[in-house]
């Protein structure tokens, strides 16, 4: 299922889900709207590490971090698993951006959206 969001994700980051997104760098800015998206379907915790950047999200789901956007950067990242909260990573989005990524990831993948 990570494979399946994953390529999902990377098909439909655009600028209409992140003011950041560039075509060499498409998960740039999209760290926020992500991780909300991926707790949508997988569940799990958000979480946090604060990079040169400012913060960065992701998640964690059954104890494993997933950071669907750590291509973004071109140096590894040291994650400090600091615990957040949807409302921190919609901080680094908004209302626009979250509801064209979900949707669009949900019909890419079949879903139903809740």
């Amino acid at each position: 299922m990570k494979k399946d969001i994953l390529n999902a994700l990377r098909k439909l980051w655009s600028s209409q889900s992140s003011s950041k997104w560039s075509l060499d760098n498409l998960a740039k800015g999209q760290c926020g709207v992500t991780s909300l998206v991926v707790q949508d379907i997988l569940g799990g915790e958000i979480r946090k590490t604060f990079l040169k950047e400012g913060w960065h999200f992701y998640n964690v789901i059954n104890g494993v971090r997933m950071d669907f956007t750590e291509e973004q950067f071109s140096y590894i990242i040291d994650y400090q698993d600091i615990d957040s909260n949807r409302t921190e990573a919609f901080h680094d989005t908004n209302d626009g951006q979250y509801s064209y990524l979900k949707s669009q990831v949900y019909k890419l993948l079949g879903k139903v959206e809740s």
